[in-house]
């Protein structure tokens, strides 16, 4: 068993494809329109057949709540390996992604969490 599709909910598809490919540099797999939604996922260019991130759309009651608290906690939707946290946050800075912890060393891992713009906290994170 393996990870297919994942997702993170986003308030706006269009500006989330773009905030995911354009600053994050995932690529876009699927954009299928749906008569509104679209089945929107991105993929790692590092991994082109690997698993896919949905962006999904929050329109659903019961998302905006589950969001608003995950985020009001300081808790992160998805979480991303990178090789170095600190060079992503300085690349990630440079573009104007708000950071909400800053490069943190916690045992056998480094990690930052930014927003994504979309209503989500995402945590980057390097093993030692």
């Amino acid at each position: 068993m393996r990870v297919y599709i994942t997702s993170v909910f986003v308030d706006d598809q269009q500006k989330a494809q773009d905030f995911y490919t354009s600053v994050l540099g995932f690529t876009t797999k699927h954009d299928v329109p749906m008569g509104g939604p679209r089945w929107l996922t991105v993929v790692s260019p590092e991994q082109p057949d690997g698993a896919e991130l949905l962006l999904e759309p929050d329109g659903h009651p019961a998302v905006k709540p589950y969001k608003d608290a995950l985020v009001a906690d300081g808790i992160p939707a998805a979480s991303f390996q990178v090789d170095d946290v600190q060079k992503e946050y300085e690349r990630l800075s440079a573009l104007g992604v708000v950071f909400t912890q800053k490069p943190l060393e916690s045992g056998p891992v480094t990690t930052a969490v930014f927003d994504d713009t979309c209503g989500n906290l995402i945590q980057i994170v390097t093993p030692a």
